[in-house]
């Protein structure tokens, strides 16, 4: 038995790795004894990230309490595998941070389905994400296990990272091979997997216990469990890849990108990615940049960009001026190698043996519980069919892409008990157009489209908490226009600057907190108060997403889900039942939040994800 101690808060705790069948035998009568006591803290170290890698293995499991670890060395086989497998499955209650990742990687690699853990599992990363949500770059804590630790358990929690990657560097390994190239019994290596389960362990109650304090429901915390569960089930499936299609796609966006740097070098920028030449570019050209970086350099970013090339956010002409063509060559390049590199040629080399990308997604990415995608699928631009034409439905299948109807503003209006727009979105129908409404409320029955858009424009700067300068710039109105229009649409729906008003006083007595609709703990920044509006907005959308992707596992819909995208759902459904489905995907996106109706519309396309978006496949 190898043992290794080491002190946390003030005790010694114990790290235990069996190593004959006698070592295994007195785990065994640990755990039985342990689990009497209460939950038991699980992890695994594996040789890196991508579960899903032909070359991907498990090479520990750990087992803990708050004062000893076991550490089973899974890759010697044998009694120590086996033993591992019996002793997850005999677990009354687990403790895991970052459960998702372990449940795939027990699936993967072990043999044991999700499902027969995830009734058991308590995911601390969850707790800590509802006591604060926010990463600590936004002054929070994040959900990482040792900042939490020191912030909860102890200041002088034992980071054992650094000391892990300078014996990866001494071994001749980097920071990312180290994981599998680093002898199995390194004492470095043992000690960093123990002390995590012990420090998992004396996280949770703590944890809890701060959650009791603040009020937070337990139902908030059960279902933030189940949408976890949700989305780990939709990773483990993967999307299906047309290589045939990806692999040539990525050489076609090489080429593009040299095509547009050639002609960003003729206006002299020789590297588009380089701010400064792109700023002295444009100036000479006699454009006028007035936005500056935080370090004072002019802002030259896609936000800027686009409307010098006379674009919108999904790349429409907005027809307010002459393209500059710098502008359109360098946002054409960037996107290209971006498309190229961050899409096409990650599709090829991430792909499982199955020939699928398994993207990680996150249930609580955001402050707001916005859910997030790897590998930049949610981060697409609304009207591209380009990159989405490399994902498939499955053989015999097409997609379908179930998509709320305005959902911003009707969470708007529900929240803030908008008179006018709860009328309008009652009467409206399906076919209600809420930016139009608003449009023919201020200007009359002759609204234009033109109209529409700068009042769509500043209804997303209430929901978004845009200024005036960058709502002029995305609908290609100008200030005088916007400041008009928002001064407007205060005139015409006064609920919403009295709910916003209402929502940052309550924060100052809270603490700078705001509580959403369903209890969410949403901390605002001092400076930026005025944010309120758009976290109580998104937060609630997230959680109408969130309670109809439960109701569709209820009506037996979760073999067909692949993704949240924002406010949609893509599902790979049967082509002869893809009508039944589509209508079901609707019934449970359809629901009443205070009084407004919460509708959604279904696409069936074809067999690609780009077939939605114009692709011919």
């Amino acid at each position: 038995m190898i043992e290794l101690r080491h002190e946390i808060a003030g005790e010694l705790v114990t790290v235990h790795v069996p190593e004959t069948t006698d070592d295994l035998n007195k785990f065994w009568k640990w755990l039985y004894e342990a689990r009497e006591r209460g939950p038991i803290a699980v992890d695994t170290e594996t040789t890196g990230l991508e579960v899903f890698s032909p070359t991907f293995r498990l090479r520990t499991v750990q087992f803990g309490d708050e004062r000893d670890a076991w550490v089973l060395l899974y890759e010697r086989g044998g009694y120590h595998e086996s033993y591992a497998r019996d002793a997850l499955l005999r677990c009354r209650e687990i403790l895991i941070h970052n459960a998702a990742y372990d449940w795939l990687v027990l699936g993967q690699c072990a043999g044991i389905p999700m499902e027969d853990l995830t009734p058991w599992t308590t995911d601390t990363s969850i707790l800590a994400a509802l006591i604060d949500p926010r990463q600590p770059s936004e002054g929070g804590a994040g959900t990482a296990l040792k900042p939490l630790s020191a912030k909860w358990i102890d200041p002088a929690a034992p980071d054992t990272q650094g000391g892990l990657t300078r014996v990866f560097n001494s071994l001749g390994f980097t920071k990312e091979t180290g994981w599998a190239g680093i002898p199995l019994t390194h004492p470095t290596y043992l000690l960093y997997a123990g002390l995590d389960v012990i420090l998992t362990a004396r996280l949770a109650p703590a944890l809890r216990r701060e959650l009791d304090r603040l009020g937070v429901r337990p139902e908030l915390v059960t279902y933030e469990h189940e949408l976890a569960r949700l989305c780990a089930v939709m990773q483990r499936r993967g999307l299906l890849v047309d290589q045939d299609y990806a692999a040539p796609l990525a050489r076609r966006l090489a080429e593009e990108a040299e095509t547009y740097g050639a002609v960003a070098a003729r206006y002299g920028v020789l590297s588009v990615g380089s701010p400064a030449q792109v700023a002295e570019a444009l100036a000479g050209m006699g454009e006028t940049l007035t936005e500056r970086t935080g370090s004072g350099a002019l802002k030259v970013d896609k936000a800027v960009l686009l409307p010098l090339a006379d674009l919108d956010r999904d790349w429409q002409r907005i027809g307010a001026r002459e393209p500059n063509p710098l502008a359109y060559a360098v946002l054409r390049a960037k996107r290209a190698a971006k498309w190229g590199g961050t899409y096409a040629e990650r599709f090829m080399t991430k792909l499982s043996a199955a020939g699928r990308l398994h993207a990680v997604i996150s249930p609580l990415a955001a402050r707001t519980g916005r859910m997030s995608v790897t590998d930049g699928l949610h981060q697409l631009p609304s009207s591209d069919h380009v990159v989405r034409r490399a994902i498939l439905a499955e053989p015999g299948h097409v997609m379908i892409s179930t998509d709320f109807q305005a959902i911003e503003m009707r969470v708007l209006a529900a929240l803030a008990d908008v008179r006018r727009m709860k009328e309008g979105f009652a009467r409206g129908g399906d076919a209600f157009d809420i930016h139009m409404y608003t449009a023919q409320l201020i200007k009359g029955q002759g609204a234009t489209k033109r109209d529409r858009k700068i009042f769509k424009g500043a209804g997303f700067g209430k929901v978004y908490g845009g200024g005036i300068t960058t709502l002029a710039r995305q609908t290609g109105a100008s200030e005088a226009e916007i400041s008009q229009a928002v001064t407007a649409y205060d005139r015409v729906f006064p609920e919403i600057k009295r709910a916003s008003s209402r929502w940052q006083r309550r924060a100052f007595q809270n603490g700078m907190v705001h509580i959403s609709a369903t209890g969410r703990i949403l901390p605002l920044d001092r400076d930026r108060t005025y944010a309120v509006t758009n976290y109580a907005c998104q937060s609630a959308a997230r959680d109408v997403l969130g309670q109809s992707m439960l109701d569709m596992e209820s009506a037996g819909l979760l073999e067909y889900m692949r993704l949240p995208i924002h406010d949609e759902i893509l599902a790979s459904a049967p082509k002869g039942d893809s009508a039944d489905v589509a209508r079901e995907f609707e019934r449970c996106m359809t629901m009443s939040l205070y009084g407004v109706p919460i509708v959604a519309d279904a696409e069936i396309g074809g067999r690609s994800w780009g077939s939605l978006y114009g692709a011919d496949y």
